[in-house]
């Protein structure tokens, strides 16, 4: 039953989507349509009319609707990474589960630099470099190991905060880590 639903949900969109009319235009503007794509405001009983009325404007409609849900695909929402095997040495880099992000460790001075790294190819690359978002890196137990924004290359860097070296403090605490966007009201 459900699939007969979707089929013929598919054939109805289609055949709305395929009608041609002479002199058509769209009838409605982009603010109009994605303000109700969003549920910010209703369209009217006469931009519903309009609608209907207009094929252009309702594939329209739909390309503006497919647009924003391939954004939201796409959205970052955090990238968990973890030490992989337990060694005496340092680790020179981790790499998130997802290959989107890597943390490398520099020995600097006596003591340590993070360095996070975005990789080009992550989808949602283009979006946080263009925002130059603010971003954190956590270990296991919550302890903040970064924070900033990335700079033009996709990197992000730091004096490692605390007294452990990298890996013996990244072990100490769940040997786990998080890359995740820091949000303006995130302490």
């Amino acid at each position: 039953m459900h699939s007969n639903e979707n089929t013929a949900r598919r054939l109805q969109e289609a055949l709305l989507l395929a009608r041609r009319k002479d002199g058509d235009r769209l009838m409605l503007d982009d603010a109009t349509l994605a303000a109700a794509l969003d549920g910010s405001r209703p369209l009217t009983s006469g931009e519903r009319a309009a609608l209907q009325a207009s094929p252009l404007t309702a594939r329209r409609l739909r390309h503006l609707a497919l647009a924003r849900r391939a954004a939201a695909s796409t959205a970052w929402r955090g990238s968990r990474g973890a030490l992989r095997a337990a060694s005496a040495g340092a680790p020179a880099a981790v790499v998130t589960d997802d290959g989107w992000w890597t943390l490398h460790f520099v020995p600097a001075g006596g003591g340590w630099r993070a360095i996070l790294q975005l990789a080009p190819q992550a989808p949602f690359a283009e979006a946080l470099l263009v925002a130059r978002a603010p971003l954190r890196v956590v270990d296991g137990a919550g302890g903040v190991m970064l924070a900033g924004q990335l700079d033009v290359d996709g990197e992000c860097e730091t004096a490692w905060p605390f007294a452990a070296p990298p890996h013996e403090h990244l072990q100490a605490h769940g040997a786990r880590f998080t890359v995740e966007p820091l949000e303006a009201d995130t302490p």
